[in-house]
């Protein structure tokens, strides 16, 4: 089984754009009108994570408005990461990128994030909000600080040279994401795949993003645990979690291949 190498022009890649949603009646329907403006796009996969308010009638009549948007839902609420696991087995595009529902991040970004991919230079792409400053809203400083040093240590065990692990862009060759075996929960995803795409030794890349992050009393609901749970999960990935538990399927590294972009994947056998 080959990964597709014609992920290499703007005219022939497929994108699939994941939308996990938890109680966001005020914002998902705006944020799908916006992705459906993106060029290439296959898909919005949108998956309710058992919201208690009108997120699921809102999702259901877009579904049903336009035939490239579907939905899924959680009998009961989850997670973000588990909300994601669901939603990359239903992608089919050959580049896959994660979009909140909440337009803390700018759908216009996408573009510029996937174009490393479109032009074959990577295999994941982080949206930065640290890299180049655009259009960033000021908010809490203790979360910058907590976010710099939780980055810097998943760098110590990466080798990376990250600045935003935290990020909720994060795009990927759809063969790549597909095959990754996600075991957190909660906001556990951006620590683990950082892990485990430098594991695989991808091609990465940062490219600036703006932000309009939102406040508690707005609905933000990332907190303290999750924070400290990510400091855990951080020794844990790069530590104690082999390859070969990473992915369903592993690319020959053959010497001097650093990107998995046009390798050959194997099964692993039990």
């Amino acid at each position: 089984m080959s990964i597709p190498n014609s992920v290499t022009t703007i005219a022939n890649a497929r994108l699939s754009v994941v939308v996990p949603a938890y109680n966001e009646a005020t914002t998902i329907e705006l944020v799908v009108q916006r992705l459906l403006q993106l060029p290439n796009l296959l898909e919005i996969v949108i998956v309710d994570d058992c919201s208690s308010d009108k997120t699921p009638e809102i999702t259901r009549r877009l579904a049903n408005e336009y035939t490239q948007v579907k939905i899924t839902r959680h009998q009961k609420n989850s997670g973000k990461t588990e909300a994601l696991k669901t939603g990359f087995a239903m992608t089919r595009g050959d580049i896959v990128i994660v979009q909140d529902a909440d337009l803390e991040y700018n759908p216009d970004d996408i573009s510029a994030v996937i174009s490393p991919i479109l032009e074959g230079n990577a295999d994941v792409v982080y949206g930065s909000r640290f890299l180049v400053r655009r259009t960033t809203r000021v908010l809490y400083f203790y979360h910058y600080l907590a976010n710099k040093f939780l980055t810097f240590t998943s760098n110590v065990f990466t080798n990376l040279n990250m600045t935003d692990v935290e990020t909720g862009y994060k795009a990927f060759r759809g063969e790549l994401i597909r095959n990754m075996i996600i075991t957190s929960k909660g906001f556990g995803f951006e620590i683990e795949v950082t892990a485990k795409v430098a594991k695989l030794r991808c091609l990465i890349y940062e490219v600036p993003i703006s932000y309009y992050g939102r406040t508690y009393q707005e609905g933000k609901k990332i907190g303290l645990k999750d924070g400290l749970q990510a400091f855990w999960l951080v020794f844990r990935f790069n530590l104690f979690c082999s390859l070969s538990s990473s992915f369903r399927q592993l690319p020959d590294r053959n010497p001097g291949r650093e990107s998995f972009a046009s390798a050959e994947l194997k099964q692993i056998s039990d």
